[in-house]
């Protein structure tokens, strides 16, 4: 008899998901295996901002998450738009430039409110609405973009504490300290367990079913190097030092199919004055995301990308990798008090750079060519809008003309001091390569045919995301397929 009939490699969202997953549907003996300490647990999860994109047809149905969300914000049901599965559809079509994995989408897109639900209900997970992260209010109401409505009740750290109140409440081991190192299989090919290294060494662990749920490459320079290219070696990495593709490597070795785009990642803008690895007191609160109300500028004094190409949320998981590769890997996000009041909180981690002019501020500024900096804002300004039509809540056309590149939505000029910077650079948040999977998270191998025993979820699943990645969409990811692969893991214990 095996000692587990399932053991889950990892302790994130979607690993915890899993585990949740396999034990409601009647697996007896579920293990976590929890690469960091006690302290240090929980994975990508634990930095996170804990948004969740779903789809709806009504704004009412989300009162299965969010019940007082009317009471706490009035006019939320009414001010909420719906977000169909073709809404969805259409937003990761257009980000991944049709590549997203047809097959791996429509699971994800069909079973994201239910997934999401599922995880509010059986894992309790306390929900909120998110307005601080896809709300800009507007007089006295919130104006929301469409889909990431809903998080995780205090982000991040929210959702991976309720996860493990959950997973010790439905009495599922959590082994920390505990790297997977290997898997263990028979001579017909079934995943018969794992290859643990602990405290004490090495052992091994026998289970009916492995879940892989540990994550990417991205906090290892190595991989990024060599997946990614440079300068993705020396990326400030947003989330846990611990995912350094174990899961993968281990995967790789026993014939899994790589799948998806391993040379793209999920990167966005954060400060430039974060550590090299995340903060674990200020979690996600080093993202830098209200560019399109601004104008960025690199070492050279020069705009290099449209801020005002779409909202935040559908360009940030692109122009983190955008500005690591400005010289120094530096930008500075310049805004005026026009726009100042709509930063998203996050910014208030860092004192920004004042100045009663763009002159002074540019000299306040680590820039290798200042006075290219000052013409750069003035054809900015040159070329710009007045704020008459301006609304930050959708693409609103104000557009400038003869630059390069035009900066095509609230192109205010920068014409009321005091004026401010906020420095950024690129941050890695999560890899896109990972394993082929099929509709039941089975892993998938060289020859086309599922792994016996093998399943993956979470942030491993390849082939969701390419080029770009529309936010909150990969903790609904982990949860959809997480809930699937304890489910499928658990049914063939079963048997």
């Amino acid at each position: 008899m095996p000692d587990y009939d399932v053991v889950v490699v990892g302790a994130g969202n979607a690993a915890l998901a899993a585990a949740n997953s396999a034990k409601e549907a009647g697996a007896k003996k579920v293990l976590v295996l929890e690469k960091a300490n006690r302290k240090e647990r929980g994975g990508n999860t634990f930095f996170s901002g804990g948004l969740f994109r779903i789809a709806f047809d009504d704004p009412r149905q989300l009162k299965a998450m969010v019940p007082n969300a009317g009471d706490i914000i009035p006019g939320f049901y009414e001010d909420v738009l719906p977000y169909t599965k073709e809404d969805m559809w259409s937003d990761l079509l257009r980000v991944t430039h049709n590549k997203t994995d047809r097959e791996l989408s429509t699971i994800l897109i069909d079973n994201s409110f239910e997934a999401i639900k599922w995880a509010h209900e059986v894992g309790g997970i306390p929900m909120e609405p998110a307005s601080t992260l896809s709300g800009i209010k507007v007089g006295n109401r919130i104006k929301w973009q469409k889909g990431a409505i809903i998080r995780a009740e205090h982000e991040g750290i929210g959702l991976s504490t309720n996860w493990f109140k959950t997973t010790e409440k439905n009495s599922i081991e959590v082994r920390y300290e505990t790297a997977a190192d290997d898997l263990i299989r028979d001579k017909k090919g079934l995943i018969q367990g794992v290859v643990v290294k602990g405290p004490n060494g090495l052992d091994e662990v026998t289970a009916s079913a492995v879940i892989l749920g540990c994550g990417g490459f991205e906090a290892n320079a190595q991989w990024r190097s060599q997946y990614l290219a440079a300068p993705w070696d020396h990326a400030k990495v947003r989330g846990t030092a611990h995912n350094q593709g174990d899961g993968l490597r281990m995967a790789l070795a026993m014939g899994a199919l790589p799948w998806g785009q391993w040379s793209g990642r999920h990167s966005t803008p954060i400060s430039n004055e974060w550590p090299d690895f995340a903060d674990r007191g200020r979690t996600d609160k080093s993202n830098r995301l209200s560019y399109p109300f601004g104008v960025m500028i690199n070492r050279d004094g020069l705009r290099f990308c449209d801020e005002g190409e779409d909202l935040g949320l559908y360009t940030y998981a692109k122009y983190g990798g955008e500005i690591l590769r400005q010289p120094g890997s530096l930008a500075w996000q310049v805004f005026d008090q026009k726009t100042i009041h709509l930063l998203e909180p996050r910014y208030s981690t860092s004192n920004p750079i004042h100045a009663n002019t763009l002159k002074e501020l540019v000299d306040l500024l680590e820039l290798d060519n200042k006075p290219q900096a000052l013409m750069t804002l003035n054809a900015f300004n040159e070329a710009a809008c007045d704020e008459g039509n301006f609304d930050p809540t959708v693409k609103d056309g104000l557009t400038t003309t003869n630059l390069k590149p035009n900066k095509t939505n609230w192109a205010l000029r920068l014409d009321k001091p005091p004026f401010v910077a906020y420095s950024s650079t690129g941050g890695i948040t999560f890899t896109f390569g990972g394993l082929k999977v099929n509709e039941k998270a089975q892993v998938i191998g060289t020859d086309w045919r599922p792994i016996p025993g093998l399943y993956c979820c979470g942030e491993m699943v390849g082939g969701l995301f390419h080029f770009n990645y529309p936010g909150g969409t990969g903790l609904v990811s982990g949860a959809v397929f997480g809930r699937i692969a304890g489910k499928s893991a658990a049914t063939q214990t079963l048997r």
